[in-house]
C-alpha cells in the first residue's frame, strides 16, 4: 500500500510492521450487519428527548461500572472503581446552593482551566495574566469529566481538534456553577456561513476556522440553572478574556467569533433556548436537520474490528493515522467511517439519521469580525465589539436576566433548590431512569 503522503506511508509501514490485525477478531458481514440494524432499529423508534436520555444511561453504565457487595443491609450495588465514588462525593458537597433568593448577587464566577498544573491565570481586559495561583489539584480533568457525565443529559462526547475544557466555580466560595468546553467550529454551517459571506476555500485552505470556535459544552449546575437562567450566564462566559486569552495562546489563532447551537432548536417546545435575546449573541438560523442515530458500545467495536479486517486501509486512515502536528489525520473520521460502513453493509437510510434541526447562533467579538474572517482585513485592524470581562459580563448576566428570572419564579411559587445531580443513574434500570428522568431532559 502506497499512499501520497510520504509521512502517512512511514506511519503505515511502520504500523504494518506490528502485525496489527493478529489479534483482531474475524467478524462476518452478516453479524455486523444484524447488530447495527437492531441498534438502530431501536434507537430510531425513539423520540429525540428518549434518544438522548438513552445514550446518557447507556455512557453512565459504561463508564461506572458496578458490582454486588454483601452488607449488614443485604446485596446491593457499589461502584467498581471506589476513587469514581470519593469524586462524585466531593462534586457533590460542592455545588452552589443559595441560602436566599438573592445570594447569586454575591457570585463571583470565573472560569477555571482544567489542564493537570492545577495553576489558575487571571486574565485582565488586555489579555495579559495578572496574576497566578496554585489552588486546585491535578484532579481537575477528572473532575471536569464527571461534572460532565453527571450535569448534562446530553451524552459526553470527547470532540476531536481543539478543546478547553473549564469549570465555572465563585470564586468566593469555590462552589461549582456549571462547566463550559470550547472547541473547533464546525466547518459548515450554512446560515452562519451567510452571515460572514464565508466561502469554504476561504475556511478550509485560508484556514480562517481557526479563528472561530464553537461553545460545544455550556451546561450550568442546579439551581442555577433553572433559577436563575445560568445557562445564559455561562454562554456569555464563552465570550470572556479567559477564552480569547487561552485560545490565543494554546493555538496561536486570535479568537474572532464563538458559534454555539441549541439542543433542541425547532422541536423544543416554546421553540426558545437559553440562547434567544441574549445580548450579544446573534441567532444565524436553523441546521438543516439529520443527526445520526449511534449504535451501543459493543456493536461500534464489533463494526471496528471489521473494518479493520475488510478495509484496512481506510481503517489506518481513520483511526491510525495522525498529522505531524499529532492531530488525527482525517476530520470527523468517525462520521466518514460509520458512513462508509454502513453503505457497505447496506443499512436502510431511514433508520440511520433523524430530521432533527437544531439553532445555530454566533458571536462576533469584533465589530469587522466578518471583514477578518472573509480575508478582508489582517489581524492588527481588529476592532473589540463590547466589554469581555468577567465583571462586565458578569453584571449584564444578573441585572438584565437572573434579576429577572427569579423575581417571575417567585411570584408563580417555582423556586427550586434541586440540584439534579444524576449520579443515581449508574444504579438504575433504563425503564427507571426513562420514568424518573425523561421530562427532566435538556433542562
Amino acid at each position: 500500500m502506497k499512499f501520497d503522503d510520504p509521512h502517512l506511508n512511514a506511519q503505515w509501514d511502520e504500523w504494518q510492521a506490528s502485525n496489527p490485525l493478529e489479534n483482531i477478531r474475524d467478524v462476518t458481514e452478516d453479524e455486523v450487519r444484524d447488530a447495527v440494524i437492531k441498534d438502530l432499529s431501536y434507537a430510531s423508534q425513539m423520540t429525540v428527548e428518549e434518544y438522548t436520555l438513552f445514550q446518557k444511561w447507556c455512557e453512565v453504565h459504561e463508564k461506572y461500572p458496578t458490582h454486588e457487595v454483601s452488607t449488614l443491609f443485604g446485596d446491593e450495588k457499589q461502584l467498581v472503581d471506589l476513587e469514581q465514588a470519593d469524586i462524585i462525593s466531593n462534586i457533590k458537597s460542592n455545588i452552589w446552593i443559595p441560602n436566599s433568593t438573592d445570594d447569586y448577587m454575591n457570585l463571583q464566577p470565573e472560569l477555571v482551566y482544567t489542564d493537570d498544573s492545577g495553576i489558575i491565570e487571571k486574565v485582565a481586559v488586555d489579555g495579559s495574566v495578572v496574576e497566578s495561583e496554585k489552588k486546585r489539584n491535578k484532579k481537575l480533568p477528572e473532575t471536569w469529566s464527571t461534572v460532565r457525565n453527571f450535569t448534562s443529559t446530553m451524552k459526553n462526547n470527547s470532540n476531536i481538534g481543539r478543546n478547553l475544557n473549564y469549570l465555572v466555580v465563585d470564586r468566593k466560595t469555590d462552589k461549582y456553577l456549571g462547566l463550559i468546553c470550547i472547541s473547533s467550529d464546525f466547518l459548515d454551517l450554512t446560515p452562519r456561513d451567510k452571515y460572514i459571506g464565508w466561502e469554504r476555500e476561504k475556511k478550509t485552505q485560508g484556514h480562517m476556522i481557526n479563528y472561530t470556535a464553537i461553545g460545544s459544552t455550556i451546561v450550568p449546575l442546579q439551581p442555577l440553572g433553572f433559577n436563575y437562567v445560568g445557562g445564559k450566564l455561562l454562554a456569555l462566559l464563552c465570550l470572556s478574556d479567559e477564552v480569547q486569552y487561552r485560545w490565543k495562546k494554546q493555538y496561536g489563532d486570535v479568537l474572532a467569533g464563538v458559534t454555539t447551537t441549541s439542543l433542541y432548536g425547532k422541536n423544543k417546545l416554546g421553540g426558545l433556548s437559553q440562547y434567544d435575546n441574549l445580548k450579544h449573541w446573534k441567532k444565524m438560523g436553523y441546521s438543516s436537520g439529520s443527526v445520526s442515530y449511534e449504535c451501543t458500545k459493543p456493536t461500534i467495536r464489533l463494526l471496528l474490528d471489521w473494518l479493520a479486517k475488510n478495509h484496512t486501509e481506510r481503517f489506518f486512515e481513520w483511526y491510525v493515522a495522525t498529522k505531524p502536528s499529532g492531530q488525527p489525520y482525517k476530520r470527523d473520521h468517525r462520521n466518514r467511517s460509520y458512513t462508509f460502513a454502513y453503505s457497505k453493509l447496506g443499512i436502510p437510510k431511514d433508520i440511520i439519521k433523524s430530521e432533527h434541526h437544531r439553532g445555530i447562533y454566533f458571536s462576533p467579538l469584533y465589530t469587522n469580525t466578518c471583514e477578518f474572517l472573509r480575508g478582508e482585513i489582517t489581524e492588527d485592524k481588529l476592532d473589540k465589539a463590547f466589554d469581555t470581562s468577567y465583571e462586565y459580563l458578569v453584571d449584564l448576566w444578573k441585572n438584565k436576566y437572573a434579576s429577572k428570572r427569579i423575581k417571575s419564579l417567585i411570584a408563580n411559587d417555582r423556586v427550586t433548590n434541586e440540584t439534579l445531580f444524576y449520579d443515581d443513574l449508574i444504579y438504575m434500570s433504563w425503564d427507571e431512569t426513562k420514568e424518573k428522568y425523561l421530562s427532566q431532559v435538556g433542562r
